[in-house]
């Protein structure tokens, strides 16, 4: 299989399964719900193949496929993957795949749902695979559709508010990542024979030789960053994740935490950063600061929450801080030159690392959220306790998927919050202090919860004899991502040595840019 198959089909395997599900007659529903699986493995399998074809020692894109699309705007069909790309092409293969095998609790709908189901996963493939900027947005609200009505067929009571309150949301930030593409369109032009491209290769370059202009940055990234802090999410962005994790059925939660936040931290990294080097540096203090207060903002919501479901989703706005604030920490001294390069490497790596380790440990809470959700009918964490003495085994399970959460050493969790804390103290000791303690008061919230839930008194509230344990099903999702938990708690070169050569190479563009704009330095590169 060629290189240009391999990536189109990563992406587009799913559509080819969700428009093959047309064939199956509506009362097929146990059949449709296993090709439809089979459809996320196949995907996912491919994916696997591209990660043992990426040679992780070079560190600029590979399998790189491009075809012209709409010639008239240097619009093309451009491919490739990367060492920031590809673990996230694995993180949306793995978590569609367990999401798929959790959907057989939705019993209405089975096809529209699956169609659906289907065509999200092409869209997030299809983001974390574009290298042309026009083709990123084409996915990036692909991804928009199915997701709102996921959210608003199969969600609960307050469904379509939760629905629209994410299509909105989501909305806002696309035109504004909207006018800034073509901000970056028309700017590069004046080096394209009067035509601007899309090509983010291309953009990149421009970007690094300080073809925008200061104020041309500042502005875009602005509008950029709006628009990716909204899928981050980060606040004061954040109001629509509550309610639109509450209202989802459990394995749109899944994908929600564990794929679509990561395609705010992957906008920030790939399109935002590269092209405004110079607005990133310049605003590094106040992301940093934000992602500070996200961590504590979120922790301190998490523990005052009684709905289970929506202390997930405040604690995913307080864990996406880390990412946030890795990406941000680049701090340079009187002269313009960059201090401690290798803290600032560190924290970027850190906050990738962030991003696959939480969408591992979030896709599993909300999974064990949704299995005692499917037994009892409901979330009030007041009229839990006991589950330890009825439900051992998914205890058991839960309690070592909350400790992933929580960050605890030797689980997925600790190791990009480490990364990331460590790398601040060069940046800022008062606000490392801070996002350290934003540690304590997870610990805080997630033991409350696991004595709340599992340990204490028995349970008292409704349709306690439908308390049973997990069945297979069940156990594979869950013990799944478990097991990814702890793999990668012990073993981090795993990814990190697939992200270094990547993290490094962006980390000296981005000092050679924001050098160059700040010497309002004329760009040498041509992009025709």
């Amino acid at each position: 299989m060629s290189d240009a198959a391999l990536l189109s089909l990563t992406i587009f395997t799913p559509t080819i399964f969700a428009v093959l599900l047309m064939a199956f007659d509506k009362k097929a529903e146990e059949g449709m719900r296993v090709f439809a699986l089979i459809g996320t493995v196949c995907t996912f399998l491919l994916s696997l193949v591209m990660w043992g074809r990426f040679n992780s020692a070079e560190a600029g894109y590979q399998m790189m496929v491009s075809a012209p699309w709409i010639t008239n705007w240097n619009i093309d069909y451009r491919l490739g993957v990367d060492g920031i790309s590809l673990p996230l092409v694995l993180l949306t293969g793995l978590v569609s795949t367990l999401a798929a095998v959790a959907s057989w609790s939705i019993k209405e709908k089975i096809r529209g749902y699956l169609i659906l189901f289907l065509m999200l996963e092409t869209g997030m493939m299809g983001v974390f695979l574009s290298l042309d900027f026009f083709l990123f947005y084409v996915f990036w609200e692909v991804m928009l559709l199915p997701m709102y009505f996921l959210i608003g067929v199969w969600g609960g009571p307050r469904r379509e508010y939760a629905a629209l309150k994410f299509f909105l949301y989501t909305l806002v930030g696309s035109v504004l990542m909207l006018i800034a593409m073509l901000m970056f369109y028309f700017d590069s032009s004046k080096l394209a024979g009067g035509k601007g491209v899309f090509s983010l290769i291309q953009l990149t370059e421009y970007a690094r030789t300080g073809g925008f202009s200061q104020t041309n940055q500042l502005i875009a990234f602005i509008l950029l960053f709006i628009g990716f802090a909204i899928k981050l999410p980060s606040f004061p962005f954040h109001t629509w994740l509550p309610d639109a994790h509450v209202e989802a059925p459990t394995p749109i939660s899944m994908i929600l935490a564990g794929v679509l936040l990561k395609m705010g931290g992957y906008g920030i990294i790939r399109i935002a950063m590269p092209l405004c080097p110079w607005a990133t540096q310049y605003a590094a203090w106040y992301l940093v600061a934000l992602g500070v207060f996200s961590i504590l903002y979120g922790a301190f919501a998490a523990m005052a929450q009684t709905d289970f479901k929506r202390m997930v989703a405040y604690s995913s706005v307080s864990h996406m801080g880390y990412v946030l604030i890795g990406l941000a920490v680049w701090k340079i001294d009187e002269t313009g030159a960059t201090v401690r390069p290798d803290h600032w490497l560190m924290g970027m790596q850190g906050g990738m690392y962030q991003m696959l380790a939480h969408g591992i440990s979030s896709a599993g809470m909300f999974f064990m959220v949704g299995v005692i959700y499917d037994r009892v009918h409901h979330r009030d964490l007041n009229k839990f306790g006991g589950l330890m003495q009825r439900m051992p085994w998914y205890s058991g399970v839960a309690v070592g998927i909350f400790f992933a959460g929580l960050g605890l050493p030797g689980l997925c969790g600790f190791i990009g919050e480490a990364f990331v804390v460590l790398s601040m103290w060069n940046f800022n000791p008062t606000l490392a202090i801070l996002a350290a303690s934003g540690v304590i008061l997870t610990a805080g919230y997630i033991l409350w919860t696991i004595q709340r839930v599992y340990f204490g008194p028995e349970y008292k509230g409704p349709h306690g004899e439908d308390l049973v344990d997990m069945n297979g099903r069940e156990s594979s999702v869950a013990v799944s991502l478990l097991a990814l938990a702890i793999v990668f708690g012990i073993m981090p070169s795993i990814m990190l040595d697939v992200m270094n050569p990547t993290t490094e190479a962006l980390t000296q563009s981005l000092s050679d840019g924001y050098d160059n704009s700040s010497k309002a330095a004329a760009p040498q590169v041509s992009l025709k």
